[in-house]
């Protein structure tokens, strides 16, 4: 006989179910592991629920959501409905006076743009001191025709920006100008404590309406509005042609004398808009933004904004009613536990490398992308702990690892305990994964079994010292069992020098009829050089004959809990074992059953005959490898061995009369001719 291909490598054995692996780490942890586990599980929600209120993580919160608001932020054409007019350091320099600011020159320039149709007028600019001008000043304001709003602080929300005498000043000065077009306005600010304005200011109740609310209706759901603030872009400043989104224009131009046809010149870029008056001045009522973290695509400097513009940019907002959607509280801890738990799931994760690094990396983009799409959605993601995200699920990650981890010996140790080298490496590695498949009780299975003998090793035992019979039988039985474990078989026992060994448990595959019918061959023919090894010093060795058969049995450890054994019982493995006998009888070294000839994909079989083994009621199909013949002559066998079945007398008579001459001294053949001339169609041969 030819040995067989070697067995092709085995896939990798079957990913172990994630929730069992749940369940397996909440049993086996312990009471005090679990709940240390359980107590890092609670922090890692807190992290990822709170990460905007704990120290360190709010400054990478910040961090991350002025990304997302610069990255998000949408590029627009110049905004026609506003228009800025402002004091800049050349204004300062050419009027000589820088603070407070010539308020004659703003008389002249309300005077002027009063009469130019605007919507309403805004001005950010602190009346709180004295001013020789004055009067002018206010007359004028008393004077107006078009809506206009006065810039009011007080010392209660607004500390740091006017002391007492100053809001006394400003109070009365307010007083003074009030009428029906001409009224105070709140321009507090909220800026949180790292200096940057990104939120809508409270409306405390002493304070006026806020500039942006003054200046333009605002619907009653958003008029205590107090989320993100939306600030723009201008859309061609990565091109390098920046139109800044909000048109900044001097005050000095309008506060020239004008006639009829100036003024109607000028009115083109107030009429039909809301005017913002206030100060451009270096170092002066600047604020940081999310746009300042990053550098201008035009200047390449971190840019700030006056609180002129910043009022610009609230205004559109309300005039788009481009409010950002709350994200509710409940919503975030749902998310922070849902982070927490991918986080531990991944840990626990039983698949190839290239699926958990897939599942890692897909996580990883999913915590970057999903709050840049949510902000582009229209959702404030002021609230969302994006870095607390990412700490909460590496907290998961390393609490429910570590717990595996601590129960990885005592998983090992019991397979290892139980498995003993009985069981093929690929098929011990899943064991090891999940001991659970190897059962620790009884279950039906479907599965090969295969049953060798040594012929005579029993009376060579007697002839022998007792260390040569154990090295003999130490070197017989690692031979064969290397088959086994090679083919992914699975040792049952050792009975002497006979191996019993079986496929399709604790763990099957698709092809084990094939892996156990190349074994059995294998075996035989590792039987056959270990007679001619072991040939001098010793008496003559018989053959190794080798039974396989497929059917039902039950397979789990048996023996009771001090002392156990993995084995199957039943009716097939006791077929396997008949059909091994049955070989010296039949002059054949292997015999396979019909129904594992069926799945041993191998076509180098020979039919021989039906027969009734010792003991055994049921007949039996049995086939022998024979690759030493040619497929025509197996063919002419089979042919041969059909006829007698199907009762084709003629046909079976030319057959039987052939395979006599060509098979006269194979002694396998010949008996098989003797068997078939002794019994009727399909009738069986009774084995002694």
């Amino acid at each position: 006989m030819t040995a067989p291909d070697p067995a092709a490598p085995a896939d990798r054995p079957a990913a172990v179910p994630l929730g069992k692996r749940i369940r397996r780490l909440a049993t086996q942890l312990g009471p005090s592991r679990l709940a240390a586990t359980i107590l890092f599980l609670c922090l890692a929600v807190l992290i990822a629920r709170l990460g905007w209120q704990l120290p360190l993580a709010r400054d990478a919160e910040r961090a991350l959501y002025d990304a997302r608001a610069t990255a998000m932020a949408p590029h627009v054409g110049q905004d026609k409905r506003i228009v800025m007019i402002t004091y800049n350091d050349e204004t300062l320099f050419n009027t000589g006076i820088r603070s407070p600011l010539d308020r004659t020159l703003l008389a002249r320039a309300l005077a002027n743009i009063d009469q130019m149709g605007a919507k309403a007028i805004g001005i950010d600019i602190g009346f709180d001191s004295p001013r020789p001008d004055d009067a002018l000043l206010q007359a004028q304001l008393r004077a107006m025709r078009t809506p206009t709003w006065l810039a009011y602080v007080e010392q209660a929300s607004n500390p740091d920006t006017i002391f007492y005498e100053q809001q006394k000043f400003l109070q009365s000065f307010i007083a003074d100008v009030t009428t029906a077009k001409t009224r105070p306005t709140s321009v507090l600010f909220h800026t949180d404590d790292d200096g940057v304005i990104r939120n809508w200011p409270a409306r405390p109740a002493g304070l006026p309406p806020l500039m942006a609310n003054a200046l333009a209706p605002v619907d009653p759901a958003h008029a205590d509005y107090r989320g993100a603030i939306r600030f723009l872009l201008p859309a061609r400043a990565d091109a390098g042609q920046e139109e800044p989104v909000f048109a900044n224009i001097p005050i000095d131009a309008f506060a020239l004398p004008m006639d009829a046809d100036m003024r109607a010149g000028f009115a083109d870029l107030i009429k039909g808009r809301y005017v913002l008056i206030g100060g451009d001045i270096i170092d002066v009522d600047r604020f940081n933004t999310p746009l300042s973290r990053f550098p201008d695509a035009v200047t390449g400097r971190n840019e700030t904004m006056i609180g002129l513009e910043v009022h610009a940019h609230m205004l559109a907002q309300q005039l788009d009613r481009a409010w950002f959607d709350p994200i509710p509280g409940p919503a975030l801890w749902v998310l922070a536990v849902l982070v927490v738990a991918a986080g531990s799931l991944t840990s626990l994760i039983d698949l190839r490398a290239r699926w958990v690094a897939l599942a890692f990396l897909g996580q990883m983009a999913f915590f970057v992308a999903f709050p840049f799409w949510m902000q582009g959605r229209g959702v404030d993601t002021t609230t969302l702990p994006a870095f607390g995200w990412a700490v909460g699920w590496l907290f998961g990650y390393a609490a429910v690892g570590t717990a595996a981890r601590t129960i990885g010996s005592r998983q090992r140790a019991f397979a290892q305990s139980a498995l003993g080298k009985y069981l093929p490496a690929d098929v011990a590695a899943q064991i090891m994964r999940d001991p659970d498949q190897l059962s620790l009780h009884g279950e039906r299975r479907n599965i090969y079994c295969v049953f060798t003998d040594l012929e005579g090793f029993t009376k060579l035992s007697h002839a022998v010292t007792p260390e040569t019979v154990a090295r003999l039988l130490n070197e017989y039985l690692d031979r064969l069992s290397d088959i086994v474990l090679d083919h992914g078989g699975t040792i049952d026992k050792f009975v002497g020098d006979a191996i019993v060994a079986f496929w399709g448990a604790p763990i099957s595959r698709p092809d084990d009829g094939e892996r156990a019918a190349a074994a059995a061959v294998a075996m035989y023919q590792a039987g056959e050089a270990f007679r001619v090894d072991m040939a001098e010093g010793v008496p003559p060795l018989g053959m190794t004959r080798v039974g396989l058969h497929v059917g039902d049995a039950i397979v789990g450890n048996f023996g009771g809990e001090g002392r156990i054994q993995y084995t199957a019982l039943g009716d097939s493995m006791n077929t396997a074992s008949r059909l091994e006998s049955a070989n010296k009888s039949l002059n054949t070294g292997v015999l396979i059953s019909a129904e594992a000839a069926e799945h041993a994909g191998r076509d180098d079989l020979v039919p021989m005959g039906r027969v009734t083994l010792r003991g055994r009621a049921r007949p039996v199909d049995v086939f022998t490898p024979r690759p030493d013949l040619t497929g025509e002559q197996r063919a002419r066998i089979a042919a041969m061995v059909a006829a007698h079945e199907a009762g084709e007398k003629s046909a079976y008579v030319t057959g039987a009369t052939a395979a006599q001459t060509e098979y006269a001294q194979d002694a396998a053949i010949m008996f098989l001719v003797k068997r078939l001339n002794e019994t009727e169609r399909g009738e069986s041969y009774v084995l002694s």
